[in-house]
Order: structure tokens, then C-alpha cells, then sequence
């Protein structure tokens, strides 16, 4: 377990997960969680490679923070098949102000565990990861 800034610590199995995201493409987003009892970020979910994006959405709660990663598959204009990996720090206006601050501070150390995220949103409610921004982003 790696320690984040804030006293957090970063679970072997996530970053094993996330390799599988994006060497294997096992996934097509995994959801992160911290588990405040243990003080660690644990993997909460994950989503099967012909899951939408919707899905991944639906799979953030409405009033708790998150991380996430999201692998974005996507054609250029020269008709080239990409992938793109968002890193998504979802906090909701919502949620509890603690949490809020602990994933805040726990953020950078975290991100940086995941070696090969492309781009990096922070959502405060869903229009700020709407699929256009996704899309927007990855072009």
C-alpha cells in the first residue's frame, strides 16, 4: 500500500486493476472508493468491455465522491480506431464537505499511482463528464 498525502493509503488491487484496463482492456471503467475505516483507496466496482458509457455514469452515486477511470474508444478523422484513458475525480456539490476534503487531498497522490491516464476531469455534477466533454477531450 502506497500512502497519499492525506494519510490515505492506494491498494495493490488497484493498481493491478487499472494495468488490466490498459494493457488488457479487461474493463471499461473502474470505480475507486475510499474506505475510510481503513484509510485506503479500494476498487468499489467495475464495468465489462462492452459496457457504455452511460453505465460507467450510473455507476457513480449521486451523493458521494469518487475516482474513476474510464477507457474511451473513439475513431479519428483519418478513420484510426484510439483509446484514451480519463481520469475522473467525481465530488458532487452534494456530498459531504469531509469527503469532499479527503479526496481532494488524497487526489494527486492517487492519480499518480495510475501510470498512463491520458486525461484528467474533476465533475461536480454530470454535465462537467457529459460524453460531448468525453469526446471533446480525446480529439
Amino acid at each position: 500500500m502506497a500512502n497519499a498525502a492525506s494519510g490515505i493509503a492506494v491498494s495493490d488491487e488497484c493498481k493491478l486493476k487499472f494495468l488490466e484496463l490498459k494493457r488488457k482492456k479487461t474493463y471499461r471503467y473502474i470505480v475507486f472508493k475510499i474506505d475510510e475505516k481503513a484509510k485506503g483507496v479500494i476498487v468499489e466496482k467495475y464495468g465489462a468491455p462492452e459496457e457504455s458509457y452511460d453505465d460507467f455514469t450510473a455507476a457513480l452515486p449521486e451523493n458521494d465522491c469518487r475516482y474513476a477511470v474510464f477507457d474511451f474508444d473513439f475513431v479519428t478523422d483519418e478513420n484510426c480506431q484510439k483509446s484514451k484513458i480519463f481520469f475522473i475525480a467525481w465530488s458532487p456539490d452534494t456530498a459531504r464537505i469531509k469527503a469532499k476534503m479527503i479526496y481532494a487531498s488524497s487526489k494527486d497522490r492517487f492519480r499518480r499511482e495510475l501510470d498512463g491516464v491520458h486525461y484528467e476531469l474533476q465533475a461536480t455534477d454530470p454535465t462537467e463528464m457529459d460524453i460531448e466533454v468525453i469526446k471533446d477531450r480525446a480529439n
